[in-house]
Formats: structure tokens, sequence, C-alpha cells
């Protein structure tokens, strides 16, 4: 009869039998193991927004309307910044 101490360590030695082979698969063919191995399209995450900007033409307009928008909304506080950089009493006076 076969110990339960046999049985328990077949997985482990299962486990480092197949690491054991593919790091011999990585040294013996690494663009073999590189081709067949699955992953991911590289797409880097500071120009995924950029890449829908490219693609989408729905988000492109929506996206340009809203920066139209904050511009608008920049340059208008910049002008009242500047106005009351001039002339800093001038609420005063109209009072």
């Amino acid at each position: 009869m076969l110990g339960t101490a046999f049985v328990m360590h077949v997985p482990v030695r299962l486990a480092l039998a197949v690491a054991v082979a593919e790091h011999r698969l990585h040294q013996r063919f690494p663009r073999l193991v590189r081709a067949l191995s699955p992953h991911s399209p590289a797409r880097s995450e500071p120009f995924a927004e950029l890449q829908r900007l490219e693609t989408d033409p729905a988000f492109r307009a929506q996206f340009r309307a809203e920066l139209d928008t904050a511009i608008v909304q920049n340059a208008e506080a910049a002008l009242l910044d500047l106005r009351n950089a001039i002339r800093p009493d001038s609420e005063e006076r109209a009072a």
C-alpha cells in the first residue's frame, strides 16, 4: 500500500517537473515559447485615451466639446483675474 506521504508529494513533484520542463523549453527555444505564450496586445495606459480619441468619433466630439468649454472657462477666469490685478478697487468705486 502507498502511504499518505507519497500521495501528498505527487502533486508537488509533478509541479516541479512541469516547471523544470518549462524552464528547459525557455532556454532551448525562446522564440518558439514566446510565440506560443498567450499575451495581451501591447496597449500602454497613458495612450489609451488618445487611441480612443483617434478611433471613436462620438468620443472625439464629446471630448472636443468638453475641452472647448474648459478653455473658455479658463480664459474667462484669467481675464477676471487680470482685470482685478489692474484695477483692484474698481468694485469699491462702483459702490
